[in-house]
């Protein structure tokens, strides 16, 4: 019988965690009689001990959340309990004190907030210590199998639309060709909602090889038919046109995305003669507050994943198909990553209106 559950966010932040929390407590708690423990930094509130966590309440569930970006429980994508790195520079296998971690609380189960990378390691642990969990996806690239969304990203695709509405009167003042660089990891989801949403003329995303003699000619195109002015948006993980990714190397080594703007930016001047700018977005796409979408899609993930709980239904994913929640075996949703379909109705979409893919 349930008595007893916890509740961690893990990976990147986005908008939408705090309001599956505020649903899963009400729910469970107000619904359900269980108790719901929230988990701090993910993972790694259950590696501490004492175990970093707090009893949540209903009562301090209020529409504030609903509104509040971030997570009230702390998040983390590094530090993966397998292989955990040490002050010396080793790593070692710290699954069992997350595990033990679990068995201090006395949970009956744990909801996982998290993307592809965070279920691998929860799945994981789940398998290796008999644990009882349930996902909900959360991630603004939206590369997730089997769920059409997930928390967190039509805020993202939002505040780069917001961008683009932006830098348009901008770039129109001064005869500019504005690029704006967007999240998304491997995924051109956020490059490609945005980039359509915003008016741009030039889309670049990693699943469709392009060339910048194309991007220049749709440049000069657009001169010809006499505006001063266009917007381009780059998906961070498109490389060079060699074939090279652009990354940034942070303090300790780790290398992430970046910099591809500046790239677009710099071989465009040369080609056009045009005046470029760049802006990345960086993460003003996850702190931002959760639109009405990523609210309720939020709030539905939060209240299902209770349900499969009630119902002994373990191992699985809350998802959204056909403007109704279901939910998926986890293992399948990691397997099938979601990119962007080349043949798909967005790309059709864009490409009718005369949008760009430097193809």
């Amino acid at each position: 019988m349930i008595k007893r559950i916890g509740i961690l966010t893990s990976g990147g932040d986005c908008a939408g965690l705090n309001a599956v929390l505020r649903a899963v407590v009400l729910h469970a708690v107000s619904n359900k009689g269980w108790e719901v423990i929230g988990l701090h930094q993910g993972t790694a509130g259950l590696m501490a001990r004492p175990v970093s966590a707090e009893r949540l309440d209903p009562y301090t569930m209020t529409t504030v959340l609903l509104r509040q970006g971030g997570t009230v429980l702390g998040t983390t994508n590094r530090g993966d309990p397998f292989a955990f790195p040490m002050a010396d520079g080793h790593t070692v296998d710290r699954s069992e004190e997350v595990i033990e971690g679990y068995r201090l609380l006395g949970l009956d189960a744990v909801i996982g907030i998290g993307g592809d990378g965070s279920f691998q390691i929860l799945r994981r642990l789940a398998q290796q210590g008999g644990l009882n969990l349930v996902g909900i996806p959360k991630t603004i690239d939206n590369d997730l199998g089997l769920t059409e969304i997930s928390v967190g990203h039509d805020t993202a695709v939002q505040v780069a639309t917001e961008a683009l509405d932006r830098l348009q009167p901008t770039a129109a003042s001064h005869d500019r060709v504005m690029i704006l660089e967007v999240m998304g990891r491997d995924a051109g989801h956020i490059a490609l909602s945005a980039g359509i949403a915003g008016g741009a003329d030039v889309i670049l995303v990693p699943e469709i090889p392009y060339r910048m003699e194309r991007v220049a000619a749709k440049i000069d195109d657009i001169k010809r038919q006499g505006r001063n002015f266009a917007l381009v948006v780059v998906a961070e993980a498109v490389p060079t046109e060699a074939g090279d990714t652009v990354t940034r190397v942070h303090v300790g080594g780790k290398a992430t995305y970046g910099g591809i703007g500046h790239h677009v930016s710099e071989r465009l001047a040369a080609l056009t003669g045009a005046e470029t700018r760049v802006t990345v977005l960086g993460h003003l796409q996850r702190g931002a507050p959760p639109d009405a979408r990523d609210r309720v899609i939020a709030q539905a993930f939060g209240v299902h994943a209770v349900d499969l709980i009630a119902a002994g239904k373990f191992d699985r994913m809350v998802a959204w198909q056909n403007r109704r929640v279901i939910d998926v075996p986890i293992l399948e949703a990691i397997e099938r990553n979601q990119v962007v379909d080349p043949d798909g109705t967005l790309v059709h979409t864009a490409r009718g209106l005369g949008i760009s893919f430097g193809d």
